[in-house]
């Protein structure tokens, strides 16, 4: 039913957490695959998700990602997000009664001031992205931050745990 999608670099730990969250939809069957999409990564992020059974994509990045992934629904995530207990409802709702885009809501403790969210610059996937792949084709052009950019989207009734902005030193391990 859903494809998850998650664009990685460097993000070996990162990704561990956000795996850990998906755990619950996989027994529930409600996620299909995940799909990791390798940006260049020197790390060991690769033995991360084929240790967890992902699919990993190592060029053509999420353009790649969308065309293989088989669901009709897509949740693209950045690696470290953790969805909180109760996002398989509020997903599965929302696929079965939607066709637009839809994000989740911050977890209380994830959420960041007004002010310090304007000056930071805002990550499109900072609040993951649950998309139909058709939709999703159509944007696929660029990065999965490309694609969830200036999308009209609902909320979702589930939260997140924002992963932490990334540091750009850590690209260059």
């Amino acid at each position: 039913m859903l494809s998850v999608l998650i664009e990685t670099r460097n993000d070996e730990e990162a990704l561990a957490r956000t795996l850990a969250s998906l755990v619950g939809g996989a027994v529930e069957g409600v996620v299909r695959e995940v799909i990791v999409c390798d940006a260049g990564s020197t790390d060991h992020t690769h033995r991360v998700a084929e240790h967890a059974g992902c699919q990993y994509v190592r060029s053509g990045g999420v353009a790649a990602g969308i065309r293989q992934a088989k669901g009709d629904w897509l949740l693209m995530l950045e690696p470290g997000a953790r969805l909180v207990e109760g996002w398989i409802d509020a997903v599965v709702s929302h696929t079965a009664r939607q066709t637009m885009a839809a994000r989740f809501s911050r977890a209380h403790g994830s959420r960041t001031p007004f002010l310090a969210r304007v000056f930071s610059g805002n990550r499109a996937l900072a609040e993951g992205l649950v998309i139909s792949k058709r939709q999703a084709v159509a944007k696929s052009a660029g990065s999965a931050e490309a694609v969830a950019r200036g999308l009209a989207t609902k909320k979702l009734d589930a939260e997140i745990w924002v992963a932490p902005p990334r540091q750009e030193n850590r690209h260059s391990k």
